[in-house]
């Protein structure tokens, strides 16, 4: 997302407390529409549905991993995990906001598992490079999944114990993904939503670790 003359200037320490940008009180206007499903991108989702963030880097590949994922029914990006209010994009890529770069993706339990989407989790970026994801460099880009049950936090920490001892069997580093109860959620602006449908050309900078994620079976609250 970055050239690296750009790059070499992020910040990959969080702000200490009292250091993060102000904000402001109201969101930052975003779609209205999800470019891809066609329907309100803030709307009510389908009885059953359940909904968690994770965070790969940046969030243009991310979300287009999920929204064309079966049984995915609503994807949105946006930013968490920071101090800093209905924080800019531009506000966030400062590092000055502790916020990551995260996906909200909604899903039907009954047409796709929570396992299925880890795999796509973990497989699909690199979860032990710290405050980076390849070239895109800073505390935004961190790897991270924040839950809304109990339960998915059990299972995502369980299959984070797994992808573990894979990487490490594989002579890879430790996972450094930051899992806990997701903080409040803030949408990012209108082009930054389903990028890549709008821009089929874009970058993305998703790498796996090519190290296979064998999910185990779902631990239950």
């Amino acid at each position: 997302m970055f050239f690296l003359s750009d790059l070499l200037n992020k910040k990959t320490n969080m702000p200490k407390p009292g250091e993060a940008m102000p904000g402001r009180n109201h969101p930052i206007p975003t779609a209205s529409k999800h470019h891809v499903f066609k329907k309100p991108l803030k709307g009510a989702l389908p009885e059953g549905a359940e909904t968690i963030y994770f965070g790969m880097g940046c969030f243009w590949g991310a979300e287009r991993l999920f929204w064309q994922t079966p049984g995915v029914v609503m994807t949105a990006v946006g930013f968490a995990g920071g101090e800093t209010p209905n924080p800019t994009y531009q506000e966030t890529c400062t590092g000055m906001t502790g916020h990551a770069e995260v996906v909200l993706v909604a899903y039907d339990p009954k047409q796709v598992s929570l396992g299925a989407l880890l795999k796509i989790f973990w497989e699909s970026h690199d979860p032990t490079q710290g405050m980076r994801q390849g070239n895109d460099v800073g505390t935004t880009y961190r790897s991270t999944i924040y839950t809304t049950t109990q339960a998915q936090l059990d299972e995502v920490t369980a299959s984070r114990d797994a992808y573990a001892a894979a990487l490490s069997k594989a002579g890879a580093g430790k996972i450094t993904t930051e899992i806990g109860p997701a903080p409040e959620f803030f949408y990012a602006e209108e082009d930054h939503q389903q990028y890549l449908a709008k821009n089929p050309y874009g970058y993305c900078g998703l790498r796996g670790t090519g190290v296979e994620c064998a999910i185990p079976v779902a631990v239950h609250a």
